[in-house]
């Protein structure tokens, strides 16, 4: 196992996933997916958010197991819901139940302080009030490199120009930052060199089975995406997310550019493919990613 303890802050949340004419509740949202791969990649995961004591937080916590939870908020609120539809080409879509749960209770008075060697954070805790207000004040205050994923829900953020203008605070606090191109149309880039300009030394951007690009100010480099047989998209970003956290504590964000960046990025790419491959968030191990 690595040495360095790497805190996510974000939702752990049950997703209901069509199987035939029902739905299966699995374990997810974004962060905790994030979490649950950096473990796997051989990490020493810290999971910073609320985890209920219903059933479903019952659920997250054995899905979790091996992520660090000392820092998760234990609270009798019930788990978020995400009612997840897939298309012919199984890529996923989401109705979310958030309101008055314990997944987005963050205060300051529980939010951990003290040494990490980075923090990855994004998704909706970063947007939902006023959750998302203590965690930027926190987060703002950290001494230690950030990564953010926006992770855009459209059905959640209605209000454009207030998600872009949240959007552009969490940037400028940022040193790397992974977005989808959905998510860069959206909140109305043209491309991620704007983004570059609030101040990130590295915007990934990825293009689902097209791959992803890499940007720095010095260049950037583009990897096509691993072929697969596709049974879900479900958690692929937030595998993506967990590879180039795995290559920042690898190569430092100094080296993270050139032969390096695409090196990393070709390895995130067969992760997010393997994910692809199964059933909802379920990202390889060290192993499996080894041996691909």
């Amino acid at each position: 196992m690595a040495s360095s303890e790497i805190w996510v802050a974000g939702e752990a949340l049950i997703d209901l996933v069509p199987e035939g004419n029902s739905l299966t509740p699995v374990v997810g949202g974004g962060p905790a997916n994030t979490a649950k791969a950096l473990y796997r990649l051989g990490y020493k995961s810290s999971f910073i958010g609320g985890i209920s004591s219903d059933q479903y937080g019952s659920m997250i916590r054995a899905e979790l197991a091996g992520v660090d939870l000392k820092f998760a908020l234990r609270s009798n609120l019930p788990t978020a819901l995400a009612i997840v539809s897939l298309d012919e080409s199984g890529s996923a879509s989401y109705e979310f139940k958030l309101e008055n749960t314990a997944t987005f209770d963050f205060r300051k008075e529980w939010l951990p302080s003290g040494p990490s060697e980075l923090l990855h954070i994004g998704t909706l805790a970063t947007v939902i009030e006023p959750g998302c207000s203590a965690l930027f004040e926190w987060a703002s205050q950290l001494e230690c490199p950030i990564v953010f994923d926006p992770n855009i829900r459209p059905s959640v953020m209605s209000d454009k120009a207030k998600s872009r203008e949240i959007f552009e605070r969490w940037v400028e606090i940022s040193d790397v930052v992974k977005m989808s191109s959905e998510d860069l149309s959206w909140l109305n880039f043209t491309d991620a060199e704007q983004i570059l300009d609030f101040g990130p030394k590295l915007v990934v951007v990825t293009y689902g089975a097209d791959g992803m690009s890499g940007h720095t100010t010095s260049g950037s480099v583009s990897v096509p995406g691993a072929k697969v047989d596709v049974v879900d998209t479900v958690g692929a970003g937030d595998t993506v997310g967990a590879v180039i956290v795995e290559g920042l504590i690898r190569h430092g964000i100094e080296s993270f550019m050139g032969d390096t960046l695409f090196e990393v990025l070709t390895r995130a790419a067969r992760a997010a493919a393997i994910t692809c491959s199964r059933v909802g968030a379920n990202p390889p191990t060290f192993a499996e990613l080894e041996s691909n």
